[in-house]
């Protein structure tokens, strides 16, 4: 997937660009509206997250323009107030999501994919893999006919995981992922997440591999 960010804030920017992009989606930065509209016009994207308080305007005046223009594109706007008022005018100008600063990576996560998943079609959450069924929705995991309920960490590990087979992480990636910038943790949580996932992923037709020296990676037999 193909991402515009439009925010003037360096270091949220350059979060939400690391963030997304361990997911494999390449996210273009533009740092006011002028650039924004400058990148829509020569690129499609396949999702837009807009802040709307910008140092050269109003970003509902670009929604206002973007949805004006029949464009398709889902856009997730990012505002610092909180008010009932200024969401519903978001919502009233055509954006698919709003989040309210200061933002949470795994919920802009889920709401990406939600978004997503509205704009094409998509009604299915449930993946599968031999006897393996996994909702990510009901944080729970179902091996044959046993359904095995996911603490949070353990869903965001595993669902990191199942969307990606055969991709290697590497620990510090699962440290990012999975904990926010300013939690004091190590790398050997990781290992006790994967620890967990194992036991719970015993006589399913899908292993967690250790690849010495890089990381984990998910592997379908």
């Amino acid at each position: 997937m193909r991402f515009l960010l439009i925010e003037d804030n360096t270091n949220l920017a350059q979060a939400v660009v690391e963030r997304l992009s361990l997911d494999g989606h390449v996210v273009d930065h533009a740092v006011n509206l002028s650039d924004g509209h400058a990148f829509c016009a020569t690129t499609d994207y396949d999702m837009i997250l807009l802040d709307i308080m910008l140092p050269d305007g109003d970003g509902r005046a670009f929604l206002k323009h973007h949805r004006a223009s029949q464009s398709k594109t889902p856009v997730i706007a990012i505002t610092a107030r909180s008010e009932v008022s200024d969401r519903v005018s978001i919502l009233d100008l055509g954006a698919d999501d709003y989040m309210v600063k200061p933002i949470d990576f795994a919920e802009l996560e889920a709401r990406c994919r939600a978004v997503l998943r509205r704009n094409g079609g998509g009604a299915q959450n449930l993946i599968q893999h031999g006897n393996c069924r996994f909702d990510p929705l009901a944080g729970t995991l179902y091996i044959d006919d046993t359904s095995i309920p996911l603490r949070a960490r353990e869903l965001r590990l595993f669902e990191l995981l199942i969307n990606a087979p055969n991709q290697i992480f590497s620990k510090s990636q699962l440290v990012d992922r999975l904990f926010s910038y300013d939690a004091d943790v190590s790398e050997n949580a990781i290992e006790v997440y994967i620890g967990r996932l194992r036991k719970h992923l015993e006589g399913a037709k899908i292993v967690i591999r250790t690849v010495r020296g890089l990381g984990y990676k998910l592997e379908l037999l």
